[in-house]
């Protein structure tokens, strides 16, 4: 499929929220993490630390290193939140460690189901540019890390479906018309018979949150990484074709209409907000301005709040721990905030 054939979807802002590609590797001689011993744990997270804090690289000196076991459990749950590591890494922190770039974009996990998991997040769509980075990283840490590759298998990871590059690429979207009109079961399915995986916004496991879906490759054996990453591409501007049209249609009736604008008003003048409600209530208007109701809605606020509403990431940003009611109240005070810009809601669409 040629890229030329999507010129004009340059720009998928109003689908793709990020992009994220992640590396997973394995020192050569030791153990999977599932079979290392507490003293060798250790032993890893010293030597992939000083491998990425004392290396040559200008990046080196702006990465911090996190001793998972030292953090709170909001301060842990709060970095699944913003997507910076996986639910799993946070489930046994004991032995577990990270490197964090100052601006949060690189992650790199140590001890998580493989010894290292590099991890490189970007906003909108953005595959080559964030892979590129992960790449550059990944060959710096090859050059003083002896990972554990074979000549016909590739990486050797511990779960055998990431063995080859071990590469997963994926694509933050957010579908809410494609998940009103019911076609999500069905493109879920298709996608499976092509190699990838739609999964709920925090991945394997977890169910989609505010219409929002993270779109992954599954294969990594027998592929490359820029074919993975070209597949991808090819399926996820499908994937906006169809939101746009599927958007354009709903965007006709008045009861969507009616939605949008009531999940409007009670964000700008709720005093209470649970988080769940509060997300679909931000993916409500979120569509609104997809589909032109508001001229001068920024999508980046949506996407922002979208993190800082999460309740772990509240309290880290508050800086103490909450009762489920004081969060629900500072959520809805901190959406007010957010959306106190005067908003112009566009008129041709109740002309319709």
């Amino acid at each position: 499929m040629s890229e030329n054939k999507y010129t004009a979807l340059k720009d998928v802002s109003d689908v793709v929220i990020s992009t994220r590609i992640r590396f997973a590797r394995n020192l050569r001689d030791y153990p999977f993490p599932c079979r290392l011993s507490d003293e060798n744990k250790r032993k890893v997270a010293s030597v992939v630390k000083s491998a990425v804090l004392d290396g040559h690289s200008a990046i080196s000196g702006r990465f911090q290193y996190i001793q998972m076991s030292e953090l709170t459990q909001e301060e842990a749950v709060s970095l699944v939140e913003r997507h910076l590591v996986s639910p799993e890494f946070i489930s046994d922190r004991q032995g577990r460690g990270l490197l964090l770039l100052d601006d949060e974009s690189v992650s790199i996990m140590i001890n998580e189901e493989d010894h290292v998991r590099i991890q490189v997040i970007n906003k909108g769509m953005s595959l080559e540019s964030t892979y590129d980075l992960a790449d550059k990283i990944d060959t710096l840490l090859d050059e003083q890390l002896d990972f554990a590759f074979n000549d016909k298998l590739g990486y050797l990871t511990q779960c055998p479906t990431n063995i080859g590059t071990g590469m997963r690429a994926s694509l933050m979207l957010h579908l809410p018309s494609l998940k009103e009109s019911g076609a999500m079961g069905k493109i879920s399915s298709s996608l499976s018979k092509l190699g990838l995986v739609i999964r709920g916004m925090y991945g394997e496991g977890t169910e989609p949150k505010g219409a929002i879906y993270q779109l992954s490759n599954q294969v990594t054996l027998g592929i490359s990484e820029q074919e993975a990453i070209n597949n991808l591409r090819d399926i996820a501007y499908q994937l906006v074709t169809q939101e746009r049209a599927a958007r354009e249609a709903l965007a006709k009736n008045i009861n969507i209409q009616d939605k949008v604008y009531r999940s409007y008003g009670i964000l700008q003048y709720a005093k209470l907000l649970n988080n769940e409600e509060c997300m679909q209530l931000l993916s409500n208007v979120r569509f609104g301005v997809e589909a032109g109701f508001f001229s001068e809605m920024d999508i980046q606020t949506i996407n922002r709040l979208l993190i800082e509403i999460q309740p772990a990431t509240l309290m880290k940003n508050i800086g103490k721990k909450l009762t489920p009611q004081e969060r629900d109240r500072i959520r809805a005070e901190l959406v007010r905030t957010a959306l106190m810009q005067p908003q112009v809601p566009s008129s041709h669409r109740l002309e319709e």
